[in-house]
């Protein structure tokens, strides 16, 4: 089992720590560490403090995802999704939201905005080539399969 090292920001005060909802739960809730309700208009993003900043292993990222109630309810979700965050990382970790729905969204603190799921990555190193392989699909994209 990889740990991940956390350090709480004064901002985070007394929140409960990121921790998976159920003992299945892919990821961990992050919670709004704002020190009052903050509001995103429609169309409108906006950066969350977390109030954290972690130490990812080597070989891992964290990434930030949506929360699937807060899309379905609000139209409320992770902008960059998902976002990363590198393990030779260690600011405050922040979620940019964007609200697509119709209301002006409020966010109270210690509201559960994201979650964030650990994940393997492999390093890459990039080779310059005068052709690529041949494939089935060759060239064909955005949509070149049909509906």
């Amino acid at each position: 089992m990889a740990k991940i090292r956390l350090k709480r920001l004064p901002e985070y005060g007394n929140l409960p720590l990121p921790e998976p909802a159920t003992c299945h739960s892919a990821g961990v809730d992050l919670r709004a560490a704002v020190k009052k309700s903050v509001s995103i208009p429609p169309g409108k993003t906006l950066l969350v403090p977390a109030g954290i900043k972690v130490a990812i292993p080597a070989g891992f990222e964290w990434q930030i995802r949506p929360r699937s109630g807060l899309a379905l309810k609000h139209g409320v979700t992770v902008l960059n999704s998902p976002g990363t965050i590198d393990s030779d990382y260690r600011g405050p970790v922040g979620v940019i939201l964007i609200n697509h729905g119709t209301e002006t969204f409020v966010i109270n603190r210690g509201d559960r905005i994201a979650q964030a799921v650990l994940a393997s990555v492999e390093s890459v190193e990039m080779e310059v080539a005068a052709e690529l392989p041949e494939t089935s699909r060759g060239e064909g994209g955005f949509g070149h399969t049909g509906t």
